[in-house]
């Protein structure tokens, strides 16, 4: 089985690298179009903006082998931002156009009175019955830092309150994106990159 991490130019990838060989799975850091549309599973991970991720995946030729794969497919953090239409998260508020894969946009968190961003660990308040959930309750604890976030509608799978409930995990098909750090979210984000892998959809 290959199992790839997409480059985007961005990314702390040799973290989310550690996280999935921890589990004894083999993956590859790659932006190579080839060995991404023939992975058995993809990684996309995100740190930093949409804007400059978006400027990378464009200048690398990625935009359509994403918008166009068949295998299951993981977003986290802004990985998971970037499967949306689109987000407001640049230097000057201006509106990035994304990949367009999941039909809702990434807009800035209303958290109230609390401190942005959003940094540390939060709690699920709603999960949806998907195999990447097996052994994910409402109440477990995961690992967010993020000043953006996508609504709850119809692609919600599981929702987080800080200041206001946003999605915690969306999905459409064979993509899923997490809005907290698997990588960086101990036993239970291990817990869901493993069900990830061994995803059969």
């Amino acid at each position: 089985m290959m199992n790839v991490i997409v480059d985007t130019g961005c990314a702390n990838l040799s973290s989310v690298k550690f996280a999935v060989e921890r589990l004894g799975f083999k993956v590859t850091i790659t932006d190579d179009i080839t060995l991404i549309k023939n992975a058995d599973k993809v990684i996309l991970p995100g740190v930093g903006t949409a804007k400059h991720a978006m400027a990378n995946i464009r200048a690398k030729g990625l935009v359509e082998t994403l918008q166009n794969l068949t295998q299951p497919v993981l977003g986290f953090c802004l990985g998971m931002q970037l499967m949306c239409d689109s987000s407001v998260e640049s230097s000057d508020g201006e509106k990035v156009e994304c990949l367009g894969i999941i039909h809702t946009d990434i807009i800035p968190l209303n958290a109230e009175n609390n401190r942005l961003p959003h940094m540390g660990w939060n709690t699920l308040t709603s999960v949806t019955d998907h195999p990447v959930f097996q052994g994910i309750n409402i109440g477990d604890y995961f690992y967010f830092v993020h000043s953006f976030a996508a609504p709850i509608s119809e692609y919600t799978l599981a929702t987080c309150q800080y200041g206001s409930s946003f999605s915690a995990v969306i999905a459409k098909d064979n993509f899923i994106g997490c809005q907290f750090h698997p990588e960086r979210s101990s036993k239970l984000g291990s817990k869901i990159i493993k069900n990830f892998l061994e995803l059969a959809l």
